[in-house]
């Protein structure tokens, strides 16, 4: 019974159909499912279908935005019962768009696969300079930031941002990972960043091997 639901959720979330979704995670809920299935065997194996397809190319930004709609609308159900369960999540990572840069796409997507991934994400918001990002990793003992970039001018507050966590006296603490259009694997190198990701999808592999989780 509660195997043939799971496997609902994921398959209604994959499609998007977020009032499905909503209506099988209660009716999994009702039917004493535990919310930490829900959200591993129901949830977050949507979503990794999804990021598959997405790193095939055989769905695209929208797809994916539908689908995280989907995922959003069961989560605000299980979100509560986790919290009572005491089910922790895989880690806690702040993600923002760095200091002068107002685009959020990327960053709003990359936020929507982790948490989708099973990880606790704090949305910083956009134009966020390093002050912010370190205040958010003490306030909330994160493991990782993310930080996003669409312009090049902007590029240059990753490296301010991450000087001052070594100023700090916490770039040990966290990992660092950075993404948007005009980064590479090369420049994430030159500043010190832990990791680089192309798109949403890896971003999550990335942070699973970062952490030791793959």
């Amino acid at each position: 019974m509660s195997e043939a639901i799971l496997e609902q959720i994921t398959e209604s979330l994959i499609k998007g159909q977020a009032p499905v979704v909503k209506g099988l995670v209660q009716k999994a809920i009702d039917a004493g499912v535990s919310a930490e299935a829900i959200l591993n065997k129901g949830l977050v194996a949507g979503m990794a279908v999804i990021g598959d397809r997405f790193k095939r190319n055989e769905v695209y930004i929208p797809e994916v935005l539908i689908a995280a709609r989907a995922m959003n609308s069961g989560m605000e159900l299980v979100k509560p019962l986790l919290k009572q369960a005491g089910v922790k999540a895989k880690g806690i990572v702040c993600c923002a768009t760095v200091k002068g840069d107002l685009h959020d796409i990327g960053k709003n997507l990359v936020c929507m696969m982790l948490e989708g991934a099973g990880y606790e994400v704090v949305d910083l918001g956009v134009n966020c300079d390093a002050e912010k990002f370190i205040a958010a990793v003490q306030e909330h003992n994160a493991d990782a930031i993310g930080m996003s970039a669409l312009l090049t001018t902007t590029m240059t507050n990753m490296k301010t941002t991450i000087d001052a966590f070594v100023e700090a006296g916490l770039r040990g603490k966290v990992k660092i990972l950075v993404g948007g259009a005009p980064l590479t694997q090369n420049f994430a190198d030159e500043i010190g960043a832990d990791g680089y990701a192309p798109d949403a999808a890896s971003a999550v592999d990335l942070l699973d091997n970062l952490l030791g989780l793959a």
